[in-house]
């Protein structure tokens, strides 16, 4: 009986695992419309765009890929920790000035920065090889920054994510040789075209796709639901809360690289409070614990920005024009995300993603 239950034992033992490694393909698989379906979503908005044709909504457009980029990094580390973070535009702010260092021409870079190391004055990159180091820096930077930061929790952590911010928002605006403080740092090359900003935004979201079914990416979320269990259960809450802040991080650089490109100006300023609070405002919206909210949230709140900014310039009515008071915008984003709030905490789409298919419930 003895020797049976051994056997029995070391039998079950070697079916777990058999069993372990194809249960994460088959988590892949259950989940793996929910980014082919937002993919989808931000292809057929760029072909669109590019079948009208207008060069004004053609820039609009990129500004709600930019949008995604940034909402989705800050998906990647919120909605999976749920530590709510006030920083992370800071990072949006490195990647934007790492994608000017290395992309204005050498010439401008001597007059304009002559504080910065001589080879990077005499560096000239393509636009997508700047972006890419870009939020590698950004990444880095938020390793960092994140290892003091991730051991704190609640409201202490998310004020110190607000440090990170003031502090480079403070950095930035000074360093006159460096950032050009508040001066408009000009001559990055402006990218119009649609598609580099669609492919980029369709990899943040695979890319935060993918860090929610890892180990790290499920881990986490168990921390975020259940602290306790979790860390009984072996969880590293603060590594796991470092991973998501690096990897979030990278895409917020990712997102300033190609922001700095779709306008070719940077200013410390830009990458502040407003940002900060429209990139939340959309999260909060379309539900902070969603990936589809993250990007739907974008989707619908730009709708409602461009909408508004319309009706501040002037819409022609008859012999009139029919303008509301600038400023209105703002007004309205914190107006939704009362209403959200008060009446759907979780927001649009809470904790559920869009996918063709749903697991039956008996």
């Amino acid at each position: 009986m003895s020797n049976a239950t051994t056997v029995d034992t070391h039998a079950l033992d070697s079916d777990k695992i058999a069993v372990r490694q194809p249960s994460r393909f088959s988590l892949a698989g259950r989940t793996i419309w929910t980014p082919l379906l937002l993919s989808l979503l931000l292809v057929a908005i760029a072909v669109i765009t590019f079948m009208i044709g207008s060069r004004p909504f053609n820039q609009t457009v990129i500004d709600v890929f930019v949008r995604v980029i940034l909402v989705v990094g800050l998906y990647v580390f919120i909605g999976n920790s749920g530590v709510m973070s006030f920083g992370h535009i800071a990072f949006t702010c490195l990647g934007a000035y790492a994608a000017a260092w290395l992309t204005i021409n050498p010439a401008m870079k001597k007059i304009s920065l002559p504080g910065l190391p001589e080879w990077l004055l005499a560096t000239k990159l393509p636009y997508w090889q700047a972006a890419v180091l870009a939020s590698l820096f950004a990444g880095v930077m938020a390793l960092i920054f994140g290892r003091v930061l991730m051991r704190l929790s609640g409201i202490a952590a998310s004020i110190a994510t607000f440090a990170v911010l003031a502090m480079i928002n403070a950095i930035y605006s000074n360093w006159e040789s460096v950032t050009g403080a508040t001066s408009s740092v000009v001559g990055i090359p402006i990218v119009r075209t649609i598609w580099p900003y669609m492919i980029a935004a369709v990899v943040a979201v695979f890319i935060a796709w993918a860090h929610a079914i890892s180990r790290s990416g499920l881990a986490l979320r168990a921390a975020r639901d259940e602290p306790t269990a979790a860390a009984a259960s072996g969880v590293d809450i603060p590594r796991e809360r470092l991973v998501a802040f690096a990897v979030s991080g990278a895409i917020m650089g990712l997102g300033g690289a190609l922001m700095a490109h779709s306008v070719g100006v940077v200013t410390p300023d830009t990458f502040y409070l407003g940002l900060t609070f429209t990139t939340l405002s959309m999260l909060v919206v379309g539900g902070m614990g969603s990936l589809s909210g993250g990007v739907i949230g974008v989707v619908l709140l730009s709708a409602l920005i461009q909408a508004l900014r319309w009706l501040e310039a002037g819409v022609p009515i008859g012999d009139s024009t029919f303008a509301i008071p600038k400023g209105l915008q703002e007004i309205a984003l914190g107006i939704i995300m009362i209403v959200i709030l008060a009446l759907r905490p979780t927001g649009l789409m809470g904790n559920r993603e869009v996918t063709l298919f749903r697991k039956k419930t008996k």
